[in-house]
């Protein structure tokens, strides 16, 4: 008789994700893992596999359930200018009244993991990529409506958004002064213009 699991997979992988979104990679083990899932550390290994192939699932639920989603739902309720200038603002929501915060978890990974992780490094870039033509998109829908300057260069722009949120993220973590936050967000904003 096959073994039967008695917990939800997914909310267990969404556990997963916030014990490596709040520590890191490295930092997390797997008896943290075990603490915050309430599963033991057989169930984990024999549903999900190995530490690392948690934390790419994880990485991949993340992606899937939070960055995918988030800029679906803003380019299909919003205009373009008001969609990026959202997207920063997500961020700084989370931004909690004592200056702590998590950050992104694609981010975080980027810094820590990335550059010598080939497996991490590939959903890391793929997920910029998106978040790059997700800006090129809606610079261009905003050209088309007379909402952004027919002058703004689309590639350059939607790179320099996408190298805007990511230090602004990175800067949530290290320096999360709000007028600090607000001024890159501002800066990041006049490329529309």
């Amino acid at each position: 008789m096959p073994w039967e699991k008695n917990f939800d997979v997914a909310e267990v992988l969404n556990k997963v994700m916030n014990t490596f979104w709040a520590r890191g990679y490295e930092a997390t083990s797997m008896q943290d893992l075990v603490d915050s899932t309430g599963i033991n550390r057989g169930s984990l290994y024999a549903t999900y596999g190995d530490k690392h192939a948690l934390f790419v699932a994880a990485l991949n639920r993340y992606d899937g359930e939070m960055r995918q989603q988030l800029l679906a739902e803003l380019e299909e309720n919003f205009s373009p200018r008001e969609a990026i200038a959202r997207l920063f603002h997500a961020f700084l929501a989370t931004l909690s009244e004592s200056g702590s915060n998590r950050g992104c978890f694609l981010t975080n990974t980027a810094l820590e993991l990335a550059p010598h992780d080939r497996d991490v490094g590939t959903i890391v870039a793929h997920a910029q990529e998106q978040i790059e033509s997700f800006f090129a998109r809606m610079l261009r829908k905003g050209k088309e409506a007379g909402d952004i300057l027919a002058s703004v260069k689309t590639t350059e722009a939607s790179r320099g958004l996408l190298a805007s949120l990511i230090g602004l993220v990175v800067l949530m973590r290290s320096r999360p002064d709000r007028v600090l936050l607000k001024s890159v967000l501002d800066d990041a904003l006049r490329r529309l213009n």
